[in-house]
């Protein structure tokens, strides 16, 4: 057994100084022979500890992000391809699987229409394959609920169990890979482009938004999947699945078969009783009940960083998951606004600041979103509270309303 622990280790230490020298410049061809010579096979896990000890080691998160499509280029013909082991219907993985095969045939369509623009004159008439073009480009928009699952789900339990390399390297690509796709729906609006700009943007943002969904779909079947069954538990894949509904699925439903017999066990709240405030009684029901009333959306971060809390109102702007109770609130946003989120945070603890806000177009929908700092009768610091509320209807508001009119009908329970 020590033998084997000692070889896997070699393997990884082998596979981190390859990868150095990929980074320092090393052209992928020479290193891809050295790895072949060197490590005559290796698997998912041996992969992703890599990446681990690099990050560890001290490699910027940035530059293992921008590097990591050539990692698995130069590892892919030693890569153990293991088959993948028999789900039920309906599991969470077989969800993500499903997903995949559907990514990969509007993948198909989209390269084909491009093939089709590109392989057209100048001066030629390429209506019909940029019309199915905008179709398949339309169907690829729903990769994020995709992706929204794997970086709120998969990758907060993947930190439970010790391991972060996912969340740090793959959402900085999941980000990049939506800002491909939005880019390419952009220039796919105009309407009077020319044939050869049609060319040339099948050339240059088709063709990388392909190839970074393909090697998404890669790195998520051979690495992130694998990596998840081996590690989480029954009740946490339960868990996994009733979260998932919140973020919605991607061009398929789940199947039918899968059924944790139940998944919120672990997360209910004892016995609810009263809970008295300084301004009066409240029971735990009735508590719960006006948080879900409330028209803002509530989340709460402790003064160590992470997420206590949040409310659950039925036109959420944001999908929260259970699963992000305990995580920190630093990894439940993507790498290129952590920076913002820890200054807010710094300002708030040092009391240098007790409010910042934001307003964004989001979803069709005017968003204001408000962090206040939570303090203490004696201003010590306990948190961070973000308050995130739809204001377009009421930025809509003209004139006056004095007299009672209910905008929306009674529910039919209550009529």
């Amino acid at each position: 057994m020590s033998e084997l622990i000692d070889n896997r280790a070699q393997r990884i230490r082998t596979l981190k100084g390859i990868i150095r020298r990929l980074h320092a410049g090393e052209a992928p061809d020479d290193v891809r022979n050295s790895l072949k010579t060197l490590v005559c096979q290796t698997d998912y896990s041996e992969i992703m500890a890599m990446e681990q000890e690099l990050i560890a080691d001290g490699m910027p998160v940035e530059e293992i992000q921008s590097m990591c499509d050539l990692h698995s280029q130069v590892t892919r013909e030693v890569l153990v391809q293991l088959a993948p082991p028999p789900l039920p219907p309906g599991h969470p993985v077989d969800t993500f699987r499903r997903e995949n095969e559907a990514l990969r045939g509007s993948m198909a369509r989209l390269q084909m229409a491009m093939k089709q623009v590109l392989e057209t004159a100048d001066d030629g008439d390429v209506t019909a394959p940029l019309l199915d073009w905008r179709q398949a480009l339309n169907e690829l928009q729903d990769v994020d609920k995709h992706y929204q699952r794997k970086e709120h789900l998969l990758f907060t339990y993947l930190e439970r169990h010790g391991i972060s390399g996912p969340s740090k390297v793959m959402w900085g690509k999941d980000d990049q890979i939506r800002e491909l796709l939005r880019d390419l729906a952009g220039a796919l609006r105009e309407s009077d482009a020319t044939t050869a700009e049609w060319k040339l943007l099948a050339a240059t943002t088709g063709a990388a938004a392909a190839d970074a969904v393909h090697e998404m779909i890669y790195k998520e079947e051979q690495i992130l999947l694998p990596i998840c069954l081996e590690r989480f538990t029954a009740d946490e894949w339960a868990e996994i699945w009733a979260s998932s509904p919140r973020y919605g699925w991607c061009l398929v439903e789940p199947r039918e078969g899968y059924r944790p017999v139940d998944p919120q066990a672990g997360s209910r709240t004892a016995e609810p009783g009263g809970i008295t405030l300084p301004t009066g009684t409240l029971s735990l029901e009735q508590l719960v009940a006006i948080f879900s009333t409330l028209p803002v959306d509530l989340t709460f971060v402790d003064a160590d960083d992470r997420v206590a809390f949040f409310s659950e109102g039925p036109k959420r702007v944001f999908a929260r998951s259970r699963a992000i109770i305990g995580r920190l609130v630093q990894n439940c946003h993507p790498p290129r606004s952590v920076d913002v989120v820890d200054r807010i945070l710094a300002d708030f603890r040092e009391g240098r600041q007790n409010v910042a806000e934001f307003w964004i177009p989001f979803t069709g929908r005017f968003v204001h979103i408000r962090y206040f700092a939570v303090r203490s009768e004696d201003g010590r610091y306990l948190g961070t509270l973000e308050v995130t509320q739809d204001v377009g209807p009421i930025r809509a508001l003209e004139g006056e309303r004095r007299l009672l009119q209910y905008d929306e009908p009674a529910p039919a329970e209550v009529r």
